[in-house]
């Protein structure tokens, strides 16, 4: 009985991490896996450039000054000169709210990301594209760093949302702008001719492998820490 008792409890526990949002979050894992592996196989190994002429052909043919004002301000919205004041306005807020572990995770997402871009751009070494729309862009373009912290950032956002605001057409309504955002930021950099299609899919597939990755680790380290806590009222 007790046995059977223990089975069931095991089986329960599994069938809770079984959940919707456990399942969309693994798949996108495997594609975020599969695409960056695709980017890299077809920019560095195949030498193939195909597919990112052809989405710039694509581009070329629906671009406006409408357009590309409203993109030049979308971009902005992925550049240090704006996340930095961002981050550290969050950082404020949530100091002041005394939530540490939220604190922690605008930090470590953000300066953990900030050197994984700069770490991945000098091991792959690509060149920029060659005639941007607009302005010419220093650095190497593999992956995209405003696809790549454009969902660190706002990817943290979706997951404070998802989690703090309980009205659940509000916490879909912001969910789904920053989606979005996110991709609207990416696509301003394909648009704009800063970046390949390739760097910002590849961009975007880091991204979202880190923010996870990141997120589970920091979740890790608060649940064994209130574990901690918890274990040492017990023994006073």
């Amino acid at each position: 009985m007790d046995q059977t008792s223990t089975e069931q409890k095991k089986t329960n526990r599994w069938l809770k991490l079984l959940t919707l949002e456990f399942i969309i979050i693994s798949l996108l894992m495997v594609a975020s896996v599969v695409v960056f592996a695709i980017a890299v196989d077809m920019v560095f190994i195949k030498k193939a450039t195909t597919f990112d002429e052809e989405v710039f052909d694509f581009l070329g043919h629906h671009t406006t000054p409408g357009r590309t004002r409203f993109m030049s301000f979308i971009t902005f919205l992925g550049t240090h000169i704006f996340l930095i004041p961002a981050n550290l306005a969050l950082l404020a807020f949530y100091l002041f709210k005394k939530e540490k572990w939220l604190s922690i995770r605008v930090v470590a997402l953000a300066l953990s990301s900030l050197l994984l871009k700069l770490l991945l751009k000098y091991v792959f070494r690509r060149d920029r594209p060659e005639v941007p729309l607009l302005h010419k862009v220093h650095g190497f373009s593999f992956p995209s760093g405003h696809a790549l912290i454009g969902v660190a950032f706002y990817g943290l956002l979706i997951h404070i949302a998802w989690n703090e605001i309980k009205t659940k057409w509000l916490r879909a309504v912001v969910i789904i702008f920053l989606i979005i955002l996110i991709l609207l930021i990416s696509l301003s950099r394909i648009y704009l001719r800063v970046h390949y299609a390739s760097d910002v899919a590849a961009g975007l597939a880091v991204g979202f492998i880190w923010l996870t990755l990141s997120l589970l680790v920091i979740n890790w380290f608060e649940k064994k820490n209130a574990t901690a806590k918890e274990l040492g009222k017990q023994l006073e």
